[in-house]
């Protein structure tokens, strides 16, 4: 079953463009993610509707972060994204009247439940920030082994 990586590659495109001066085009962003620009754009588009980032036209033009990288959350992503499914599993309904599926479902259903306000709340308390923090560290750990 294919996941929906959306989330983890405006991410990737987010940091690449936090540690580039000035805009970057959708043909490098869509380098970084191996995909087509197209669907770079497409994201990115969702991304300048909720405020994250702007575009600039010409030919020095391209995307750029526009909101402050402290108040920018994993979960203002999702959102911004559409609110993709969290889980790629769910209930069987196939047979909707059967009192089993029913019962299995309600078991299931709960625990989704709890499970994607658990990750959402996670998701609410990690920032971009954090992530440039963290790249920024791994970055530097990298060199210092490579001297």
């Amino acid at each position: 079953m294919k996941r929906d990586s959306r989330l983890s590659s405006v991410l990737h495109a987010l940091l690449h463009m936090a540690e580039h001066d000035g805009p970057i085009t959708s043909e490098v962003l869509g380098k970084c993610l191996g995909t087509n620009p197209v669907v770079v754009r497409r994201t990115m588009g969702l991304l300048r509707e909720a405020g994250l980032v702007t575009a600039e036209r010409g030919h020095a033009g391209g995307w750029r972060i526009s909101a402050d990288l402290e108040t920018v959350s994993l979960r203002r992503l999702h959102e911004a994204l559409g609110e993709p499914a969290i889980f790629a599993i769910g209930n069987r309904n196939e047979t909707p009247e059967c009192l089993v599926e029913q019962s299995v479902n309600a078991a299931l259903e709960g625990a989704f439940a709890e499970a994607e306000a658990l990750l959402l709340e996670r998701f609410a308390d990690v920032t971009l920030a954090d992530l440039a923090r963290d790249f920024a560290r791994r970055h530097a750990q990298r060199r210092a082994t490579q001297e």
